[in-house]
Formats: structure tokens, C-alpha cells, sequence
């Protein structure tokens, strides 16, 4: 039989875990803005602290380290594609800087960001990442 705690643990986490969906939407929609925690937490109606908590319990991360993984998906996903200079790459991802992009990048996918530069449809079958085309 369950206790009343255990069906407030189950609440706190179902709470979490939908504070931390919300989150990851609002992260996929924004990510190449200038987005910060504050301005997170504000729009999906959370504390700063909170949305931290969420981050590592839910996510196994941090929000910093969350954000950067989005826009480094979408990064190589541009750079594959080749038709646009890495600088352009680095503000479309919501960076300002171009080396601190490629520093991000190359920390990242262990390679600078030009080595993905059109690399969509290699010829021996295999994308960027190694996966079959």
C-alpha cells in the first residue's frame, strides 16, 4: 500500500519531469537566441533554482551544458550541409563569436567545425557521424 509520502514523491517528480519537457521545448525553439537560465525560468513560470534542480535530476545535466548540446546538433546538421560560411553557422547557433564557436564545437564533436563542412553524403555511404546515408 502506498503512504502519502510516497504519493507526494510521485507528484514531485511528475512535476519535474513535465517542468523539464517544458523546458527542453522552449530551449528548442530559442536556442539560437541569446537565452539564459533567468530568462528560462521566467518563461515557463519556474525559480532559476528550481529549473537547476530540474536540469539535474530529470535531464542529468545542467542547463549550460543542455543548451550547448542543442546547438551543437544544429551546427553540424548546417556545417553538413555546406552552404553557408562556419562564421554564419556559429550566430544562426546563438553564438556571437566565431572562436568561441569553434572552441564549443571542437570541445564538443572533438573536431573543428570546417571538417563537417559538407560531409551530408560522403562517398563511401556514411554522414559526418558516422552513420550509414
Amino acid at each position: 500500500m502506498e503512504t502519502t509520502e510516497d504519493t507526494v514523491r510521485q507528484a514531485t517528480k511528475q512535476r519535474r519531469r513535465s517542468v523539464f519537457e517544458e523546458a527542453v521545448q522552449v530551449i528548442e525553439r530559442k536556442y539560437a537566441t541569446d537565452l539564459d537560465l533567468d530568462a528560462l525560468a521566467r518563461e515557463i513560470a519556474t525559480s532559476r533554482r528550481q529549473l537547476q534542480r530540474v536540469f539535474a535530476e530529470v535531464g542529468g545535466t545542467s542547463f549550460r551544458e543542455y543548451l550547448a548540446k542543442v546547438r551543437m546538433r544544429h551546427a553540424a546538421r548546417l556545417l553538413r550541409e555546406g552552404a553557408i560560411p562556419v562564421r554564419e553557422v556559429a550566430q544562426s547557433v546563438g553564438y556571437r563569436q566565431p572562436a568561441q564557436f569553434a572552441k564549443a564545437f571542437r570541445r564538443h564533436h572533438g573536431t573543428p567545425p570546417s571538417s563537417l563542412r559538407g560531409r551530408g553524403n560522403s562517398s563511401n555511404g556514411h554522414r559526418a557521424d558516422g552513420t550509414p546515408t
